[in-house]
């Protein structure tokens, strides 16, 4: 028997969000504009992670660009990626996404949120997927970040009213070509956002790519979204729920 799509932690962060009813049952469907095509998926960072998920993106059907300082570099990756890419400057991206994954060290939100947060504040969903790492964003960023109560709270401080939702914060980017749409149980991916909209389309756009997203809470949770926490790594859906359980 196949386990329903929400269980009672999922149920409770998503009553807590008021998107309990609009959630549960959600299907691809629903990663839609409204309009009735998918949004246009814009990643600022094409390195890793973000040339690995706007892969899948672009494999799922989306149309994506990938964004860097010199768009001539992505030539390889949008050529593996497939006729539904192309690169762009990070304004050109801005400019051209619905939904926007920043995948880029958390040293550079800063500039980011001065450049392009008005951009970004209009956006449907930004996917938050950068972290403090004290090896390359320096100790002092990664205190000054605790401080404010982690890395969700303060991508929120820096891109004032944008819909963020943080997302595949840890898990690694080999993994996500090799674990989307596996057969059997998915894998699941924690994620964390106060904004009601904006989880559901996250969840949705994930289960499109073929994963299972798992909401850990609003964006004060995001600090959980490290490497190096219990919900770092690979983890099925159901563990996921019975480690977040367990963090407040």
């Amino acid at each position: 028997m196949m386990n329903p799509p929400f269980s009672s932690v999922d149920r409770r962060a998503l009553l807590a969000l008021g998107v309990g009813g609009l959630t549960l049952g959600l299907s691809p469907a629903f990663a839609q504009t409204s309009g009735g095509t998918k949004p246009k998926i814009a990643t600022i960072g094409a390195g890793r992670q973000g040339g690995a998920l706007g892969t899948l993106f672009a494999k799922a059907g989306y149309q994506v660009m990938f964004s860097a300082l010199d768009p001539d570099a992505l030539k390889d990756l949008v050529a593996a990626a497939g006729p539904n890419t192309q690169a762009g400057t990070t304004a050109q991206a801005v400019a051209f996404g619905d939904v926007v994954l920043i995948a880029v060290p958390y040293s550079a939100m800063e500039q980011i949120g001065r450049d392009f947060g008005s951009g970004l504040a209009t956006k449907q969903l930004v996917l938050d997927i950068s972290n403090p790492i004290g090896g390359r964003d320096g100790a002092d960023l990664v205190k000054k970040i605790n401080d404010e109560g982690g890395a969700g709270l303060a991508t929120a401080r820096i891109l004032p009213g944008a819909h963020i939702v943080r997302a595949f914060n840890a898990i690694n980017y080999a993994a996500l070509p090799r674990a989307a749409h596996r057969s059997g149980t998915p894998l699941g991916v924690p994620i964390a956002g106060d904004d009601p909209k904006a989880v559901a389309l996250a969840t949705a756009l994930i289960k499109d790519i073929g994963f299972e997203a798992v909401v850990v809470g609003g964006l004060a949770n995001g600090k959980y979204l490290v490497p190096g926490t219990p919900l770092a790594g690979e983890h099925t859906p159901d563990e996921l729920r019975k480690i977040a359980a367990g963090l407040s």
